[in-house]
């Protein structure tokens, strides 16, 4: 009798070790997220606008490690992407398993221009950039910024730039984007200049890329703009003071349960500033909490 309640015991020790076991492996992996990666966070590292430094494959693939699944460049100067062709520099990012979603490039019109309203020679930057990108395999280019502008008129100018350079971009394949900062929160001649350039210019030449982190800078609520003008906030940069979620200021959960009525279909992640000496901890920091948050989806493509 001993022995029959030996082997029964051990019987169910074996069951219970074997539905343990089967419970571990059937564990859930982590949620994969779509989320892009600013290269200006990491400008330490490989450089920024033009000037280049290190490696920067080593860097890529540390960001894909880490779950990151695009970039956004920040570095064309004539004709090149940090330094290499357009087609070495999708190659790399891709060797990583990312891609090339997106890129920040501005071409300021000169006083000459602005005063004439003729800015058919910027016109000509652009297009060499715009085939740039599209060899690089971007979907869209963003201006990050643009002059500060004294009049309206100035404003209106800018405007109708930015719906050529939109159409340009369309006839590439490319969607053309506006980054705010602060500054878009001002006023010119009693218009609040981000609103005004919402107001006029084509929703189908240009989308923004509402910087939350600044929008919350300059006293704008993100989501009472997604509110006022749905659907033409295609990408967001998810910021914050410095680690994203680190300061508290941004309320990322409203603004992710409104991100339809924005239009949203990809986020990016930029750091202007960071809490240690090692970068790369903080844009990992940034990741984590995206991926951790209930309130971000997996992904927002349409």
């Amino acid at each position: 009798m001993k022995r029959k309640l030996l082997l029964i015991a051990g019987a169910c020790l074996c069951i219970v070790g074997l539905s343990s076991c089967c419970a571990q492996q059937k564990q859930p992996e982590p949620v994969k997220k779509e989320v892009g990666i600013q290269l200006y966070s990491v400008r330490d590292l490989i450089g920024v606008f033009g000037k280049s430094k290190g490696d920067y494959k080593p860097v890529l693939q540390a960001l894909a490690d880490m779950g990151y699944t695009s970039v956004e460049a920040a570095s064309y100067k004539d004709g090149l992407i940090y330094d290499q062709t357009p087609e070495q520099f999708r190659q790399d990012v891709e060797a990583t398993g990312m891609k090339v979603l997106s890129a920040h490039c501005k071409h300021n019109l000169s006083e000459e221009e602005l005063a004439s309203g003729d800015f058919s020679e910027s016109l000509k930057w652009w297009d060499a950039c715009i085939d740039a990108h599209k060899r690089a395999g971007a979907k869209y280019i963003v201006i990050p910024s643009m002059y500060r502008v004294k009049t309206l008129d100035e404003l209106q100018t800018y405007c109708r730039y930015f719906n050529e350079v939109g159409a340009r971009c369309n006839a590439a394949g490319l969607k053309l984007g506006y980054h705010n900062h602060s500054k878009e929160f001002k006023t010119v001649e009693d218009q609040v200049i981000l609103d005004y350039m919402l107001e006029n210019t084509d929703p189908d030449k240009l989308f923004f890329q509402l910087d939350v982190y600044w929008a919350v800078m300059g006293q704008a609520s993100p989501v009472d703009y997604f509110n006022k003008y749905p659907g033409r906030f295609r990408m967001l940069h998810i910021k914050d003071r410095r680690e994203v979620g680190q300061s508290g200021m941004v309320g990322f959960d409203a603004i992710f349960r409104n991100a339809e009525t924005a239009g949203l279909e990809n986020i990016v992640v930029e750091m202007e500033g960071s809490s240690y000496n090692d970068v790369l901890r903080s844009v990992r920091e940034c990741i984590d909490y995206l991926v951790e948050a209930p309130f971000v989806k997996p992904s927002y493509e349409k």
